[in-house]
């Protein structure tokens, strides 16, 4: 199933600008209905838990689900503001029906989106999200479906949203072995969900951290930091001169994370999948020598694994569908290079950027190496990912002119490189991926489709 046959879910849940649809009070409400009625078909006594970034609208929206869900019956508990990995791990650590994040990610403020998990912590599967998208659309088509004024809303009977989050944060400190308190550690989270968990997790391991970017004011999140800008954290840790060992970066969510090295080079996903995949293969713990990727994983990541025994697959890019392809060959590492890491060797069910950032610094304490040491093998092949906003998705191969660019691209490449060009799960963008040996045709292989893609489709 293709992103296309859903109109409202993309490859990270329901996603638009706050305030407008499917992100307005009647839709939202009518949303948290129809998962409700998904939840309640399966378990009578339904109860979910839900958690939501520090955007400004994300209160009304939580609101606004929660209200849907419970006028069909289920008692729903509030997290507050929490990472989407929090969720998912309290979703499936109190055996809870379901999951919610009222979250847009790595997207602008007046963006804002809902992500569901399911009660075993995973993300729903596309086919479920259909289902609930047609009843979504049932309810629209209702005149007395938005109709809120009989809510049944159950009283709590979990902890509070203080004790929800000590929950998780105390699961990801109990998950290192080692001692980390000698570390040094900028951390930027991004003005956004980090913000109420990394200080105090970092704190109870004793790590050396400073923090920047903890102060969000609804608007600011993701604002010329976090994990869309790791050369800000970069520039930050090589003028301290010395000052850390290496800066850490999330995202809005903090679902993800991208790192810095003690100079300020930055260490994407692609680096992180390197030093971990490495350091897991030497305990045992990388099943069949094997790392799931993406398409836009990098060609020199590859082939840095590929020198050290290490097979890596590529599945389609989104979180969730890494995931799918690890649980289907048994992986126990996988990730994008965008910053979402999964770890299968414990209990894990989708990416999560404080554990992946416990993970990092773990690695670098044990083997006694800097994050430059442990990725000074990786070499990156250039690449550019070009974004042009389009005004439909049409197919690719449905767009004669877009194809026949494709493939001349691909035959000037002649197998020394590749070309990936897909459309965004969550925004009106396609994006055009060429690596190249060298930067001069990798810049104008890109620009080439991108300007046919503009002429074609653009919006």
């Amino acid at each position: 199933m293709s992103n296309q046959d859903r109109k409202l879910f993309g490859t990270d849940g329901i996603r638009g600008v706050a305030g407008e649809f499917p992100l307005t009070a009647e839709s939202t409400y009518l949303i948290g209905r129809a998962l409700g009625h998904d939840l309640v078909r399966a378990t009578r006594k339904a109860r979910a838990v839900m958690g939501q970034d520090t955007r400004e609208s994300s209160a009304w929206i939580a609101d606004r689900v929660a209200a849907g869900m419970a006028a069909v019956g289920v008692e729903v508990h509030s997290a507050g503001v929490i990472t989407t990995p929090g969720i998912a791990y309290l979703a499936r650590s109190r055996e809870m029906a379901a999951g919610v994040v009222i979250s847009a990610s790595h997207n602008p403020w007046t963006d804002n989106g809902i992500k569901i998990f399911s009660g075993d912590g995973f993300k729903l599967s596309d086919a479920r999200e259909l289902e609930i998208e047609k009843e979504i659309f049932a309810l629209l088509g209702r005149a007395d479906a938005a109709d809120d004024t009989a809510l049944r809303i159950a009283g709590p009977t979990l902890p509070g949203e203080s004790a929800l989050r000590k929950a998780y944060i105390e699961k990801l400190a109990g998950s290192v072995a080692a001692d980390l308190s000698g570390l040094r550690v900028l951390v930027d989270c991004a003005n956004g969900a980090a913000t109420a968990e990394a200080p105090e997790l970092l704190g109870s391991l004793r790590i050396q951290a400073t923090f920047t970017n903890v102060t969000p004011d609804g608007r600011n999140i993701n604002e010329g930091c976090g994990a869309l800008h790791p050369e800000v954290l970069g520039k930050l840790v090589a003028d301290g001169r010395g000052k850390f060992d290496l800066g850490v970066t999330f995202d809005g969510d903090a679902d993800r994370a991208l790192f810095c090295d003690g100079t300020g080079r930055v260490v994407n996903g692609d680096g992180v999948l390197l030093l971990t995949a490495r350091d897991m293969q030497t305990r045992g713990k990388l099943a069949n020598d094997t790392v799931v990727a993406t398409t836009m994983s990098n060609m020199g990541a590859e082939i840095a694994l590929k020198k050290s025994g290490i097979r890596m697959l590529r599945a389609n890019v989104g979180d969730k569908y890494v995931l799918e392809e690890m649980l289907a060959t048994g992986a126990t590492l996988g990730g994008e290079q965008s910053g979402h890491v999964i770890f299968r060797d414990g209990d894990a069910t989708t990416g999560d950027g404080l554990m992946t950032a416990l993970r990092v610094m773990d690695v670098v304490v044990r083997s006694g190496k800097s994050l430059a040491e442990l990725v000074s093998d990786l070499k990156v092949l250039p690449q550019r990912i070009q974004n042009v906003r389009v005004r439909e998705k049409i197919p690719f191969a449905q767009v004669p002119e877009v194809a026949r660019a494709i493939a001349a691209a691909e035959n000037e490449l002649d197998g020394n490189g590749r070309v990936v060009v897909r459309y965004s799960g969550t925004e009106a963008l396609a994006r055009v991926m060429v690596e190249a040996e060298s930067e001069e045709k990798m810049q104008a292989l890109t620009a080439g489709i991108a300007e046919t893609i503009e002429k074609a489709l653009g919006a």
